[in-house]
């Protein structure tokens, strides 16, 4: 089960999201945190969010929408708070998601998180959609993308994962132009920007009007964005969108992903994660798979 991610060992691929998993710690009475690969933290900024008014997540057919506005305790107070109560969990990976609304936040997070112990990797938020500057303003540019990717790679003392928004016209060439500034792996996809109304009152449902849309309905769509981009670059690909059972999993890694991201199933699931790293264990052995890696762009496309 064991998997190589940008030069850190995991013990399997699965790998609870961001967003969706708080700050790892509220989670220890739930989940082991070092069963799983590893997992990623809310997006910390330079100071602390609010986020957005309520109401922020609402359920639809086949997931959720939410637009709680990278709501966070701010870097100061998550190394003095959150990440020094992780310590107990030496072998858990912790890779923190990073936010700014200038590449100049984005830079001063980075700088003081290198400061601090018991970090695995940061992850790059440049696609939130439910924040008004910043996020997907640099994942939406080309040239801005490239521009963050290279200053932040430049001062970063630890591998840099960049999170890549499907709300593009092409995500591959978004992933080769974050290869091609220093990214050593990419994850991909962040949630799709949707809007629900409630027919009663004509009202758009979410405060934000607008938000991100989670859950099984991307599934199809974030699969194919990882198959075309596990095509476009060499470094490795976290996938992710609404994998909720082992074949989902396995079905990312078969269209090249390295290692996935689990989300929206916590909330429905809280032990999610870990009930997948098993599941997709127990696969393996059913199906005589002696390497999870050998899954890892294992596709058979027929011939014609």
């Amino acid at each position: 089960m064991q998997v190589t991610l940008a030069g850190i060992t995991l013990a399997n691929p699965i790998i609870a999201a961001s967003g969706t998993f708080g700050y790892g710690i509220e989670f220890e009475e739930i989940v082991s945190l070092e069963a799983l690969g590893a997992f990623v933290t809310k997006g910390i900024s330079l100071q602390p969010m609010e986020g957005n008014r309520a109401p922020r997540l609402i359920q639809t057919a086949a997931g959720m929408l939410n637009a709680i506005g990278l709501q966070n305790v701010g870097v100061e107070d998550f190394i003095a708070t959150k990440l020094s109560a992780l310590k107990k969990y030496p072998r858990a990976n912790v890779i923190v998601n990073v936010f700014g609304y200038t590449v100049g936040d984005y830079v001063a997070v980075v700088e003081r998180l290198n400061q601090a112990e018991g970090i695995a990797a940061y992850e790059l938020n440049v696609s939130c959609p439910n924040v008004h500057a910043g996020g997907m303003a640099f994942g939406s540019d080309c040239g801005s993308l490239e521009y963050l990717v290279g200053r932040v790679k430049a001062i970063s003392k630890r591998p840099l994962i960049v999170k890549l928004s499907p709300n593009v016209t092409s995500i591959a060439q978004m992933a080769q132009i974050s290869e091609s500034s220093g990214a050593d792996a990419v994850s991909l996809v962040n949630t799709f920007m949707a809007m629900s109304i409630d027919v009663e009152t004509r009202q758009p449902r979410l405060t934000n009007i607008t938000g991100g849309l989670s859950g099984p309905a991307i599934k199809p769509i974030a699969l194919r964005m990882v198959y075309e981009t596990a095509r476009a670059v060499k470094i490795p690909i976290l996938g992710m969108g609404g994998i909720i059972t082992p074949e989902d999993a396995v079905e990312f890694l078969l269209a090249g992903a390295t290692a996935v991201q689990v989300g929206t199933a916590s909330y429905a699931d809280p032990r999610a994660t870990e009930r997948l790293v098993k599941g997709l264990e127990s696969w393996c052995r059913g199906h005589h798979i002696e390497s999870v890696t050998s899954l890892t762009k294992a596709l058979e496309i027929p011939k014609p």
